[in-house]
């Protein structure tokens, strides 16, 4: 299968892009290199050193792999090239990653709030319209966030898989069912770029057919899978800074180094979560089990477990003796919530959960205190507010 990895240079479009690869595929990566020149924007690296996208490359086929390919292009802006791409390579599928994914620092500035959709929705229609204007027929596997569906209270109610069935009542008394879009409640910038994008693909299968299947995925922890791992410049990068760093990697990381967990609000947050090496898997699957032509948008919950973000800091800390700092929280979000997610779908697909086991979590401080002297400390604290009374908040602490 030839597949274009859009954004295949980043946390998760990396591992994805050597792991298809080791399974036969033929990848070409199309990025931008936007995440490393945030990366200066922001001043702050990586955790772990990553080597360059050249770098990268020459030391997968060096391993005798099938070679990967790379074009920088920004799918956003660069309309045609796409589009010509498309036309000259004939993809039989496009995994898309090529999207600012971290919703700090999506809030962080009206600079980067722009830039996010600019980038985001752009980058998705650009591709639904050049596939429309190609005449090809690729199935798109797109990368989505659990945070679609909101973290306000549900009330013990399960989640589903992206679609709900309605009773819609009748002025004469009678009801029909309907199934429909779970109801979005995007928290931030961000996550309003994601379910722009789930209309979007509505749109485009509906009156063109499209075939996609969209991943609504929980918080990624873990650093490197079995791929990456096979030669050091293929090590993927660990964010930890308040901005790009999610949630779990941050407090193994702050246990290695003896910095105090910062846990937001009263951590009552319960959240989604899932190992790389799944979210790895996961793609694997979904590209393996293409929709029919005219079916529908898939959508899976590619997520393992669900945590409350305090107890996973209790957890962290009686594993590592990390001591505990409750902070002030920058979001504007509901002080707990409840997550019940179905994730049947991948299960039944042949996904074996990675689970969070004091193995797991241990080789990753190991990690993170083998790079311990790469941390700026001054970049761990979460400063990117989503209101003016929680910035005035954060910066009397």
């Amino acid at each position: 299968m030839k597949v274009f990895v859009l954004g295949g240079d980043g946390f998760c479009g990396w591992p994805c892009s050597v792991n298809l690869a080791e399974h036969g595929h033929d990848v070409l990566i199309m990025d931008n290199l936007s995440r490393r020149k945030i990366d200066i924007d922001l001043e702050v690296e990586s955790l772990t050193p990553i080597a360059s996208i050249g770098e990268r490359l020459k030391a997968w086929e060096e391993l005798g792999s099938k070679p990967i390919r790379f074009i920088n292009l920004d799918v956003s802006k660069e309309y045609q090239r796409l589009l010509d791409l498309l036309i000259e390579e004939r993809p039989d599928a496009i995994v898309h990653f090529a999207e600012q994914r971290a919703a700090p620092y999506s809030m962080k500035s009206s600079s980067t709030k722009r830039y996010t959709v600019d980038n985001n929705v752009n980058g998705t229609h650009n591709l639904l319209a050049a596939i429309v204007e190609s005449g090809l027929d690729p199935h798109v596997v797109h990368l989505g966030t659990m945070g679609v569906y909101g973290y306000g209270s549900h009330r013990g109610a399960t989640i589903p898989e992206g679609y709900l069935k309605v009773e819609v009542p009748q002025p004469d008394g009678t009801r029909f069912e309907e199934e429909i879009l779970h109801p979005a409640s995007p928290g931030s910038v961000y996550h309003m770029t994601k379910t722009l994008d789930q209309l979007l693909f509505l749109y485009y299968n509906k009156n063109d057919l499209i075939r996609i299947t969209d991943l609504h995925q929980g918080i990624v922890w873990g650093t490197n899978t079995e791929s990456t791992l096979k030669d050091p410049r293929l090590t993927n990068r660990f964010d930890y800074d308040g901005d790009y760093g999610t949630v779990l990697n941050r407090f193994l990381m702050q246990a290695a180094i003896n910095y105090p967990l910062t846990v937001h609000g009263t951590g009552g947050q319960t959240r989604a979560f899932i190992h790389i090496q799944d979210s790895v898997k996961c793609v694997q699957l979904a590209l393996e089990n293409p929709p029919e032509k005219g079916e529908r948008v898939k959508i899976f919950n590619q997520m393992t477990e669900s945590h409350q973000i305090g107890e996973l800091a209790k957890k962290v800390a009686a594993l590592t003796g990390a001591e505990i700092n409750y902070l002030p929280n920058p979001r504007n979000e509901a002080v707990e919530n409840d997550l019940i997610v179905d994730n049947r779908c991948f299960i039944e697909l042949g996904l074996n959960p990675t689970t969070l086991d004091d193995g797991l979590l241990t080789e990753v401080v190991d990690v993170a205190r083998r790079w311990s002297d790469r941390c700026d400390k001054k970049r761990i604290p979460c400063i990117s507010a989503w209101t003016s009374t929680q910035a005035k908040a954060i910066k009397s602490t």
